[in-house]
């Protein structure tokens, strides 16, 4: 491993009050520790990915007592260290979850290092903060569930789809529960994003000097340096990456966690029984950009069996009415019911009756008081669970893990080219075992997600 970084501007109290003794100025490497104890009541927390979507937790994170950061990009450090000047920095992230005194750690690295992380966490008995997707195969679903089971009601979880704080979510989810569109028989969600790429890029160039290029790829199997794989900004940077097969689950995984959870929040799903998919011709590098969908779900408590659909890439379901352009939704969910549809995107929702008894009578709006409460602040909400784990937390690891896990099943539906069973308890398919193999995938040697 590469020897960490000096930083000498990272630690103002201390250059101060050296400075104050006539000391002159004090240097620390990185991975040194003042050993300052947290100030009460806050969290001792790493952020592990300080640019990117690191970059949208520093203002919930500064209230707390942010004592770690890690990031593969030593260049990323001088602005993070900015906001979180006491904090230790790391380059390796399994080096980084061993700092002495954590309570939390948030993950916002590449997609192939989320359920490495975050199983690892949990293992050390950390709160975890993991953005989506939570994984990119089945079994990384399944393990990081596994871990979390033994933690539930102990460790607090979220997964970063923060538009489920939309107040629409909770009145979507009253409007499909209390019966809006008569008894729910099938759910939709789509999304339109494109991004063809024709595989892998080829070797160019070398990584920069202070770019650790081969703790970026971590587990995933080994590819060559190009920029281009990092040549979006901070914002955007996950599409220069998340499409191919080893970084990332395409847009199953990037705005498909998203919209999903739209749907997902209202059917109270589980685990599917089956799965098909079909859309662009398989290729080994990248994921497909059209792809189709479509699972079986059991009854519940509440509801009998369903189907859920998902679509991208121009694939769509067909409107409820000729004059519903769902086209014109470009991430949305649509619920099918006895009585009608329900059609949404993150902020809004129209309900679109049909038959002649499709009066609404049947139908009574919850008051205000019944209504489904406000989550608030996404980020805070998952502060406060881990202060006190018996607080919920909207998109936990059981919630979120057992919704990739389906979303990932399409694709192993899609590789797999047929309709397949799956059996939720052993997560297996037991009428295509070719299907098996594809539920997971190799990682490189010294790369273990049971860490």
């Amino acid at each position: 491993m590469n020897t960490p970084p000096t930083v000498p501007f990272t630690r103002r109290r201390l250059l101060s009050t050296a400075a104050a003794a006539g000391a002159g100025f004090l240097i620390l490497p990185s991975g040194h520790r003042l050993g300052r104890a947290a100030p009460s009541g806050k969290l001792n927390i790493l952020l592990i990915g300080v640019w990117g979507r690191g970059l949208a937790h520093y203002d919930s994170l500064s209230e707390e007592n942010v004592v770690a950061l890690c990031d593969v990009n030593e260049k990323r450090f001088p602005d993070a260290l900015k906001r979180f000047p006491n904090a230790t920095t790391y380059v390796d992230w399994r080096k980084a979850l061993d700092h002495k005194g954590l309570d939390a750690v948030v993950i916002c690295t590449a997609d192939h290092c989320h359920a490495f992380i975050a199983n690892w966490a949990l293992k050390r008995n950390l709160h975890v903060y993991c953005e989506k997707p939570l994984a990119i195969t089945v079994n990384e679903a399944r393990t990081v569930r596994a871990t979390w089971e033994t933690k539930k009601g102990r460790l607090a979880t979220q997964v970063g789809m923060q538009r489920h704080a939309n107040p629409n979510f909770n009145r979507v989810r009253e409007l499909v529960r209390d019966g809006a569109i008569g008894d729910l028989k099938a759910v939709y969600a789509w999304g339109n994003r494109k991004i063809p790429k024709p595989g892998y890029f080829p070797e160019e160039g070398a990584p920069p000097a202070d770019f650790h290029y081969d703790l970026w790829l971590g587990p995933s199997p080994f590819h060559p340096y190009n920029p281009a794989y990092f040549s979006g900004n901070a914002g955007a940077n996950c599409l220069s990456w998340n499409m191919f097969w080893d970084f990332g689950a395409g847009q199953i995984g990037d705005m498909g966690s998203h919209t999903m959870d739209l749907a997902w929040n209202a059917i109270d799903a589980g685990l599917p029984t089956s799965a098909e998919a079909k859309g662009d011709a398989y290729n080994s590098d990248v994921t497909p950009v059209q792809c189709e969908s479509h699972f079986d779900f059991p009854a519940n408590d509440w509801r009998g069996p369903i189907t859920v659909s998902w679509y991208q890439g121009g694939a769509m379901p067909r409107g409820p009415k000729p004059y519903v352009d769902l086209e014109k939704i470009g991430h949305g969910a649509m619920f099918k019911g006895s009585k009608g549809f329900l059609v949404a995107d993150f902020d809004s929702r129209a309900l679109v009756p049909f038959g002649d008894d499709a009066d609404l009578t049947y139908y009574k709006p919850r008051t205000a008081e019944t209504a489904l409460k406000p989550i608030g602040h996404f980020q805070k909400q998952w502060l406060d669970a881990c202060r006190d784990p018996s607080k919920p937390t909207a998109c936990d690891f059981g919630y979120s893990s057992q919704m990739i896990e389906t979303m990932l099943l399409g694709l192993v539906a899609y590789r797999a080219g047929k309709k397949l069973k799956y059996d939720g308890k052993t997560g297996t398919s037991p009428d295509t075992p070719e299907a098996n193999a594809l539920m997971k995938k190799a990682y490189r040697d010294g790369w273990s997600i049971d860490g």
